[in-house]
């Protein structure tokens, strides 16, 4: 009996450290783990998206930023190179609109966590010339350099990303959100982001074919380019593509059409803290400020990656 208690007890632990070896082997690189943090400072990290997403839109759509149309709401610099953009009159109300919307989210973070108003907001920089360093990121560098104001074409590129960077973070922390109420902000919010989303990246699937002034290059090729620099950024394998796939990466391998990024099962990419800082910096470091932020986001969770030097 002695005997075959103890065959039992080793065949138990054999199979716990089968287990346990499959899903260390089964883990994503430390590059591209989710960073530990609590439900406030996941929401406090998401701020800095919102108020980034809000200032664009809005300035690009009606020269107002947020604190002209919700007085107290946040405080900090104005955005470096804020300007109006030459839109079409259908995509200049769909933009503001979802600019507008972000007002909401900020407040509706607000109360729920109790935070402090106004709100710190991190410098922003969004000039044009910001947005053209990221093609130097593949040695694709356009002339005249990019010009994300110039054209409608050309505004939707960068307007897309603000609400992909939510959705993607958004959808990275539900399983960690704590609080049924929080929850359900954060479940709010990513469907209206998810839903962004796909209305922008739909104008830019109708231009699929269409030039990007003053270039030749179409929409859909430049598309494919955005991606490969997000890709590239981020350092976390695929997580965005094209609007064009070879028919192996379309939805269960039958299209070639592929208006919303999504994996192998249609499932929508998720992005971590580290990757979404690694882009925006246009650096590849989380822990190297630049870009669209060249001095950083607020908030204590991007304060202790700089600490541990989570790059």
């Amino acid at each position: 009996m002695a005997t075959r208690s103890c065959l039992c007890v080793f065949l138990l632990l054999l199979a716990f450290q089968s287990t346990v070896l499959k899903a260390t082997t089964n883990l994503p690189s430390p590059l591209c783990r989710p960073v530990l943090a609590s439900t406030k400072e996941n929401f406090q990290f998401a701020l800095n998206l919102h108020i980034y997403k809000a200032e664009l839109f809005l300035r690009s759509t009606v020269g107002r930023g947020i604190n002209d149309i919700s007085p107290g709401l946040v405080e900090g610099p104005a955005p470096i190179g804020a300007t109006l953009a030459n839109l079409d009159n259908h995509t200049k109300k769909i933009v503001e609109e979802s600019g507008l919307a972000s007002i909401g989210h900020i407040r509706a973070i607000v109360d729920m966590l109790f935070l402090k108003s106004p709100v710190r907001v991190a410098q922003l920089d969004v000039r044009p010339e910001v947005y053209a360093k990221y093609f130097d990121v593949i040695n694709a560098t356009l002339k005249p350099p990019f010009n994300i104001y110039a054209n409608t074409n050309s505004f939707l590129f960068a307007a897309v990303y603000a609400s992909y960077f939510l959705k993607q973070f958004y959808a990275g922390i539900l399983p960690s959100i704590v609080g049924n109420p929080e929850r359900e902000l954060a479940v709010g919010i990513a469907l209206y982001e998810a839903a962004s989303y796909g209305v922008i990246r739909s104008l830019l699937n109708d231009r699929a074919n269409l030039t990007v002034p003053p270039y030749t290059s179409t929409v859909g090729n430049v598309t494919s380019l955005t991606a490969q620099i997000g890709n590239q950024l981020g350092r976390c394998g695929v997580k965005d593509e094209g609007l064009v796939v070879p028919l192996p990466l379309g939805a269960e391998n039958r299209t070639t059409s592929n208006v919303i990024a999504a994996d192998v099962n249609s499932l929508t990419y998720t992005r971590s803290a580290l990757e979404i800082l690694r882009i925006l910096f246009i650096s590849g470091n989380a822990t190297r400020p630049g870009g669209v932020f060249p001095r950083g986001f607020e908030g204590t969770l991007y304060h202790r990656i700089l600490a541990l030097k989570q790059n």
